[in-house]
């Protein structure tokens, strides 16, 4: 036969004690509250006012150095108009090179994030690029 022993202590057994109505208010509250921070936080990273992060650094064929910081990743962005033979991507997507001015025609080159390209002798400048989204 066996024989439990009753006390009025708890032991490892025993749940927690039931939270008092004001901690469920609370935790509820500070759902809701993170819930509607995240909300915000996805709707501002996806508006359309979003750029690459970082500089686009060129040399045209004159050997000037133009920086463009964070442009839109939105788009077509020309270079200057005598366009570019050397492009360093240092933001924090990939973008695509452009023979031509309006980011249209053969002879793209894919530039990934913080790397450079030269282009080869004899061929024709870069004059335009887009964002890889």
């Amino acid at each position: 036969m066996a024989y439990a022993v009753l006390t009025d202590e708890p032991d490892e057994t025993d749940e927690d004690p039931p939270m008092p109505v004001i901690d469920h208010r609370r935790r509820r509250l500070g759902i809701a509250a993170g819930t509607a921070l995240l909300t915000l936080t996805v709707a501002g990273c996806s508006g359309l006012g979003r750029t690459a992060v970082g500089p686009i650094i060129y040399t045209t064929e004159r050997d000037a150095v133009i920086a463009v910081n964070s442009p839109s990743v939105k788009g077509c962005h020309p270079l200057a108009p005598a366009g570019a033979k050397e492009v360093s991507n240092g933001t924090l997507i990939d973008i695509i090179l452009y023979r031509t001015p309006n980011c249209t025609g053969p002879g793209t080159t894919y530039l990934a994030t913080t790397l450079s390209d030269v282009n080869g002798s004899g061929a024709l400048p870069w004059r335009s690029f887009s964002t890889v989204h």
